[in-house]
């Protein structure tokens, strides 16, 4: 019998699909249509990228299933500074994104109903951040409940733009031949393209962080976030190509939701507003997985003892209470911030933020894979594994590249800045081991 208490195959594969697809892929035609087919070749880069990440998260789950996800896979094979210092990123990552999520949905929920405007936008955010913290303190299985909901809620829109390309396609094939992108394929535009689409993807790590609360990790984990990440690779390549093929550049490119305006186009007016509902559906089922997340690896860092030990408590669904509640504040923090500024300005600096904070764990997991080829670990020991570790490191090192010099300083002042804590506990720890008489 199942530990109630556990997650297991469907409730990890949602959550890798439920925080990939968030509220990026909404936007993304209209990002990535000045680029016109370079787009497509840097999702294809992007796309075979991050299904190679996913191969290294499951070959690490499934090597070392008794581990506490990526903390404990980094430090197992690399020490515990990298693992901190990886992890660390991640972690501030996380309520930064729960902020950025909050944000973007209540603009969202206005235009659903236009009613909800009388409340100030900043207490509508940070209601939305503390009613998945409350969601969540009911046990890891209630918050996996509503992410198994929400992720099949939020595919929705997304099998609608693929029944509507297939039909234009069968019907009107001539339309997807119209108006051909113009932009001229060139390097430079592939690797923009393709750093676009890098935020989209990230999550694909999603059912490794709660390792210590999957049901038989070994094998739940990396079935988990192979299918996740394969399905959210062929969604992707769908809702990506048919706006970018079947509605003019410049028009695309100025849409401020261009899946509305492909279903105004070629379907049925007014389909806009029902979308607008879908996309609060998936910002919201994202928020949730974050918040999970969010909760279960500050437990993890607290019990490896890097972060104060008061953050290791749990009620009595076994959900880490005080972590949630330090998340859920520090991500309020940032939601006030953020409506201090102009929106979108604030939205886009999370953003980037958050996209340089993830790349530490992910080059770090990528190279503990291959210190478990070399030492000859059962399941890491082929040719296939060392050669899944080096394409996703050169892979990474390409991001790096093409995220810019500014987001990669964001990323070592992330890291910089939890050194000081690092330090104080690790002085703590020396201190609380009794001497040898």
């Amino acid at each position: 019998m199942q530990d109630r208490t556990k997650i297991g195959f469907w409730t990890c594969t949602a959550l890798v699909v439920g925080n990939v697809i968030g509220m990026g892929i909404f936007l993304l035609p209209s990002s990535l249509a000045p680029y016109g087919f370079n787009a497509l070749i840097g999702w294809g880069i992007t796309l075979f990228g991050c299904l190679t990440l996913a191969r290294v998260f499951a070959h690490l789950s499934s090597a070392l299933p008794g581990a506490d996800g990526p903390y404990g896979y980094v430090r197992d094979t690399l020490g515990e500074l990298p693992a901190y210092m990886s992890m660390w990123a991640y972690w501030v990552s996380l309520w930064l994104t729960n902020a950025a999520l909050a944000t973007g949905v209540v603009g969202y929920m206005t235009v659903v109903m236009p009613g909800l405007s009388v409340v100030p936008p900043v207490w509508f955010a940070l209601g939305l951040v503390w009613l998945f913290v409350l969601i969540n303190l009911f046990g890891v299985r209630t918050g996996g409940v509503v992410q198994i909901v929400t992720t099949t809620l939020k595919l929705l829109p997304m099998l609608a733009i693929a029944v509507l390309g297939g039909w234009v396609l069968l019907t009107s094939p001539g339309s997807y031949v119209a108006h051909p992108p113009t932009t001229p394929i060139s390097f430079g535009g592939v690797m923009a393209a393709s750093t676009i689409a890098l935020f989209a993807m990230l999550g694909i790590e999603s059912a490794s962080i709660p390792a210590s609360r999957v049901d038989n990790p070994g094998r739940t984990i990396p079935r988990a976030t192979m299918a996740g990440a394969i399905l959210v690779a062929v969604i992707y390549v769908v809702v990506s190509a048919v706006p970018l093929l079947l509605i003019r550049q410049d028009v695309l490119a100025n849409a401020s939701a261009p899946f509305a305006l492909l279903m105004d186009q070629f379907g049925r007016a007014g389909f806009g507003r029902w979308l607008a509902l879908f996309v609060v559906i998936s910002g919201l089922g994202a928020l949730n997985g974050w918040t999970l997340l969010a909760g279960q690896l500050t437990r993890t860092m607290a019990d490896n003892g890097v972060l104060p030990p008061l953050l290791t408590r749990s009620n009595r669904h076994g959900t880490p209470t005080t972590s949630l509640v330090i998340t859920g504040v520090l991500a309020s923090v940032m939601v006030w911030m953020s409506y201090s500024h102009s929106l979108v300005a604030a939205f886009t600096f999370l953003t980037l933020v958050v996209t340089a904070a993830n790349l530490p764990l992910y080059l770090a997991c990528s190279l503990a894979l291959a210190v478990l080829w070399r030492r000859g670990t059962v399941g890491c020991s082929g040719r296939s594994v060392v050669l899944v570790a080096a394409v996703a490191t050169l892979y990474l090192v390409y991001a790096f590249i093409g995220i810019g010099g500014e987001p990669f300083v964001y990323a070592l002042g992330l890291i910089a800045a939890g050194l000081p804590l690092y330090l104080f506990m690790r002085r703590r720890r020396r201190l609380a081991v009794p001497a040898k008489v």
